[in-house]
């Protein structure tokens, strides 16, 4: 049984992984992103995917009235795996050398779940968000994409044979009935579970099953369009349609869902319409679009864990993109010549491919669980660095689950979402209230107050400032973060004031709610995008204007509120951020004898002090509105910009690093910041 080879089938393929590679790069021309919705390329090979399977399934069971599994799912061995493995093995040493331990581990999981086809609900389950900076790290996010068409290799010909078998009249409106459900469901799930909506085959179904719509009507008419006149304009609408999407969408667009239709649409377009000799047909079939084509599969393979990996070398947004595109080109052809081709020979005998595959998958899976069971194997990694990636919160969590009970006798095991009561018969109490900003001064302030004999409360919530009649919303979808509230801040304003005359210390990343948006640096990078906002609880704030007017009104009404209460309020004003993780920033640049020597801790990583000011002009302006004596001030800036390094913010000296991220202190930085809260706990007491 053979499948007619359409070339044009390797053009659409090579437009689909140069929008990929484009967006993944992150290609500016005169300053501006012209591929922001180049990860509709995904998609492209998703409906090219199931129209080629649907193909192949519909003229076997045609020809010869029977299906054969093993054959099937040797071709999908073939082209898969081999190349894959060259790539998962070729990257190893590059991630011993340049990920830290936790990003080691996550590497190695990564590889795991992508060898049993389901990398996409690992990174799903890890909280990877798709187009997120961090994700530009991760050398094997882009696996995501192989493992729900793994999943649907595994799962479509089963069902597709017994639709076919048992209710063939019905085959059609299954398949319509199916995509019509994948549809909705993502566009459901687009709204309320983004993530799961993205990485998923329910919510990726209907574009495979588009394929397979277009593959029943060929075979079932045996001519795609008999009417010629309309496969010229159709073909070129349809490749509008990609390139209106490609241009014109980007990555805060609800993705997959109705959206998404257009250019789908536009894909069965340039499948059903393209015929031989008409314009578009010659272009897709040109020897340039087929070539880049036929080395697709490799391209998208290799692109990501190169850019990734030039990513945390040479720093994010300053790597040589051209050069490492140029570099994915090579060794593309090379594991296309070398690996992939033969691989799909059928000249060699599917036991001398298979038997190379098992071997260097037990390879593989053995140093995976070797690298998780070390935990990273932290020795690779300077000992400065090692105890700045210390999160300061997980020494208390660990000494709460350890050593503290609650008056219900229940242990604690986490700081985040959960109010901690720790001494509630202590007179003069002093608690810490605020985001994971607050939780990292969180251990080393419970120490310094322990040598004085006190105790210390907590109200932590993860990105979640103390801010009354507020809620943290979803940009996009406006759902509540259920850690963050209306509800949740007045039982926290409640839990407070459960402690009378207490000394509430406020920190947090207020700068990001105020702004709408994470830091920005142009010497070294960004952070991730922001999908939040603060909202009244009708939704009705329209403009960021109006937003941050509430935030100002409703801050200060907090702080009214706890002073009227009877408590002393300590504002501590915003941290100095970096844009990218100190620490990663630091080993990246680090010697490869993995000790950092005098000559690299002299050499400071700074950041610009102006663009703190301008960055935090409505923090302060915020902050410095709110009078009164019972108001005090810690200002940890003071500690990092302006002194080592005129008009600099310095992030380490020679000894210590001061953040173990972008924007968090480490143990180093809050025992600094520490001392300045201790010292008007003083002025107060």
């Amino acid at each position: 049984m053979k499948i007619t080879y359409r070339p044009e089938i390797d053009g659409l393929r090579a437009i689909a992984v140069v929008a990929v590679i484009l967006y993944h790069a992150q290609i500016s021309i005169f300053g501006e992103n012209h591929f922001k919705g180049g990860f509709i390329g995904v998609d492209i090979f998703f409906v090219i995917s199931g129209y080629l399977i649907t193909k192949i399934i519909i003229k076997e069971l045609l020809n010869t009235g029977a299906f054969s599994f093993k054959y099937f799912y040797e071709r999908r061995i073939r082209r898969i795996l081999p190349t894959l493995l060259f790539v998962m093995l070729v990257s190893l040493p590059f991630s011993w050398f340049y990920l830290l331990p936790n990003e080691f581990i996550d590497f190695s999981k990564s590889i795991l779940y992508s060898l049993g086809f389901s990398s996409n609900f690992y990174f799903h389950f890890s909280g990877q968000t798709y187009g997120n900076v961090s994700g530009l790290f991760k050398p094997f996010l882009h696996t995501w994409s192989l493992s729900v068409e793994e999943q649907y290799y595994i799962l479509f010909p089963v069902i597709f044979l017994i639709v076919f078998k048992y209710f063939r009249k019905y085959l059609l409106t299954t398949l319509i009935i199916v995509f019509v459900i994948s549809l909705l469901l993502s566009e459901w799930g687009s709204q309320t579970h983004p993530s799961f909506n993205f990485y998923t085959l329910p919510t990726r179904g209907w574009e495979l099953i588009a394929g397979s719509i277009l593959a029943y009507f060929e075979v079932q008419f045996s001519d795609r369009n008999k009417n010629s006149r309309l496969n010229t304009p159709l073909s070129i609408f349809g490749l509008i349609l990609i390139f209106h999407f490609i241009v014109f969408y980007n990555s805060e667009t609800l993705h997959p869902s109705v959206n998404t239709l257009s250019p789908i649409i536009g894909v069965c377009l340039v499948i059903w319409f393209t015929k031989e000799g008409e314009i578009i047909t010659r272009i897709l079939s040109s020897k340039l679009f087929v070539g880049i084509g036929l080395i697709s599969y490799s391209l998208y393979v290799w692109h990501y864990p190169i850019f990734a990996f030039a990513r945390i070398r040479e720093s994010i947004y300053q790597y040589n993109k051209l050069e490492w595109i140029i570099l994915t080109v090579i060794l593309s052809l090379i594991s296309y010549f070398l690996i992939e081709k033969p691989s799909r020979n059928k000249k060699f005998q599917f036991k001398l491919i298979v038997l190379p595959i098992i071997f260097f998958i037990i390879v593989l899976v053995s140093l995976q669980f070797l690298i998780i069971i070390n935990k990273g194997y932290k020795n690779r990694i300077p000992q400065v660095i090692k105890t700045a990636l210390i999160i300061p919160s997980t020494l208390l969590n660990k000494e709460l689950s350890n050593n503290i009970l609650q008056n219900d006798g229940k242990r604690l095991s986490k700081i985040f979402n959960i109010n901690i009561d720790m001494f509630a018969n202590l007179k003069n109490n002093i608690i810490l209230v605020g985001d994971s900003h607050s939780a990292t001064l969180s251990y080393d302030l419970k120490m310094k107050l322990k040598d004085k004999n006190r105790g210390l409360l907590f109200s932590i919530y993860e990105e979640c400032q103390l801010i009354l009649n507020t809620n943290l919303v979803n940009k996009r979808t406006y759902k509540i973060f259920k850690n963050c509230s209306e509800k949740t801040q007045n039982d926290r304003l409640e839990f407070i004031n459960k402690h009378k005359s207490s000394i509430v210390i406020m920190f947090s990343r207020l700068t990001n709610i105020l702004e709408e948006e994470r830091f920005v640096n142009p010497e070294l990078g960004n952070e991730e995008i922001m999908d939040e906002f603060i909202q009244n609880s009708h939704n009705s704030l329209k403009t960021k204007k109006d937003r941050k007017k509430y935030i100002f009104d409703n801050y200060k009404y907090t702080v009214d509120k706890l002073i009227e209460n009877g408590h002393k309020v300590v504002l501590i004003y915003p941290m100095p951020e970096v844009g990218i993780s100190v620490p990663h920033e630091i080993f990246r640049t680090a010697p490869v004898n993995l000790s950092l020597d005098k000559e690299f801790m002299n050499s400071l990583l700074t950041t610009p002090f102006n663009l703190f000011k301008s960055r935090t002009l409505s923090t302060f302006e915020l902050l410095d509105s709110i009078k009164g004596d019972n108001v005090y001030r810690v200002y940890p800036h003071k500690l990092f910009c302006n002194t080592v390094v005129k008009n600099r913010c310095v992030t380490h000296d020679k000894k210590k690093i001061f953040y173990y991220d972008s924007n968090h202190p480490s143990l180093a930085g809050a025992e600094m910041i520490n001392n300045l809260i201790i010292k008007e706990i003083e002025k107060i007491e």
